[in-house]
């Protein structure tokens, strides 16, 4: 019978740790389901239209001298962190809709009502509300999004606000003190310490999706946190918080959005409603050994394209379904990463040299890269 017990225990602990959220952010709370129907009307509008065009990313300083304990760095970041509530509709296994409550954190980054945090912690939302750290409840007027990196900005109408001052990441050092501030839990704004564990780091957080330029902090990061601010010894916003390693014996394996990374794509988000990138217009996959001996290609690395966009710069070097790209700009590729990454680091209207296979012959072809069209 204990043996019994114990086994039941172990698969209880085993189903709990599968269902935890590996993305830290949105702390899902279900207090009670409301069975009401959808919001017809939702207050967040999410289209591409601009929220300022005449808006500057503030300047990365990395300058500012270091306050001279945690508690101080807290006291002057605190004010400019928010707590942020959503409400996404959701169907039960009866197909019957209810409200579903959410929390993520964000950070003031204009005095004018502009927030940033994650994609995530906004995504699907049919409302969304922040609190400031005054006490006030306001709701958001306008949701920007991009997913790819899981970055969002909200506008909320109100004025005058505390803003976060930006750092420097290219400043930073291993074992540096860094401290994250957010809405744990959603329980409310609080603070953990750590140190840099490692800079430029990437990780895979989905099928297709990788986060690239983070940095690995010892600081304690738990759902509700996404969105919300690292920052320096320097009171410094040098990243935004966004996933973590959730497995049985994983400690300490929190990352952070490097705002040297974020800050042309928050940019956009406010001064074009969109993310403009350098588009080639393929769907990739990584070749290892199985793709290949499953598609009989001539190679074992490198990516392969399944789908390439009608009229797209792909489209019009030559290059089809079932090539596989391995030279991108004079880079080795050999997974969709790295495709991926050398594209990004392209510029529009530039033409790259590309190498490929198509079935046993290696050929070689050029690209003029596009703007990426709106989703």
């Amino acid at each position: 019978m204990k043996t019994m017990m114990r086994k039941i225990g172990y698969l209880v602990v085993t189903v709990i740790l599968v269902l935890s959220v590996f993305l830290s952010g949105c702390n899902l709370l279900l207090p009670g389901q409301d069975t009401s129907p959808p919001v017809t009307n939702p207050p967040v509008t999410n289209n591409t239209d601009p929220i300022d065009t005449g808006w500057q990313t503030p300047s990365m300083s990395g300058n500012a001298p270091l306050l001279p304990d945690i508690a101080s760095v807290v006291a002057q970041v605190r004010p400019s962190v928010v707590a942020i509530n959503i409400e996404v509709i959701t169907y039960d296994i009866f197909n019957r809709p209810f409200t579903q409550q959410g929390a993520g954190s964000g950070w003031i980054i204009d005095e004018s009502g502009i927030i940033v945090t994650n994609n995530h912690v906004v995504e699907g939302a049919q409302s969304v509300t922040v609190t400031l750290s005054d006490g006030r409840v306001v709701s958001a007027d306008m949701v920007r999004t991009d997913p790819a990196d899981d970055l969002a900005v909200i506008k909320i109408n109100a004025g005058r606000l505390p803003a976060a001052a930006i750092g420097d990441v290219s400043k930073l050092r291993v074992g540096d003190w860094l401290v994250a501030i957010g809405n744990p839990l959603g329980l409310g704004i609080s603070a953990k310490e750590g140190i840099v564990s490692r800079l430029g780091v990437s990780t895979t957080v989905s099928a297709g999706q990788t986060l690239y330029d983070l940095i690995e902090t010892s600081a304690a990061i738990n759902p509700g946190n996404s969105g919300g601010p690292l920052v320096n010894m320097a009171g410094e916003v040098i990243g935004i918080t966004s996933v973590k390693i959730a497995e049985v014996g994983v400690e300490g394996l929190g990352y952070a959005i490097s705002i040297n990374s974020a800050a042309p794509i928050i940019d956009d988000l406010i001064t074009v409603g969109r993310v403009v990138r350098p588009w080639l217009g393929v769907v990739l996959r990584t070749v290892d050994a199985g793709v290949a001996t499953q598609f009989g290609l001539a190679v074992n690395q490198g990516a392969l394209l399944t789908e390439v966009a009608q009229g797209s710069p792909a489209d019009r070097a030559g290059l089809r379904s079932g090539d596989v790209i391995v030279s991108f700009d004079g880079k080795d590729i050999t997974s969709i990463d790295d495709l991926v990454q050398a594209i990004r680091t392209s510029a529009i209207g530039q033409t790259v040299q590309i190498t490929y296979w198509r079935g046993q012959n290696r050929s070689n072809t050029s690209a003029t890269l596009a703007e990426s069209p709106p989703a």
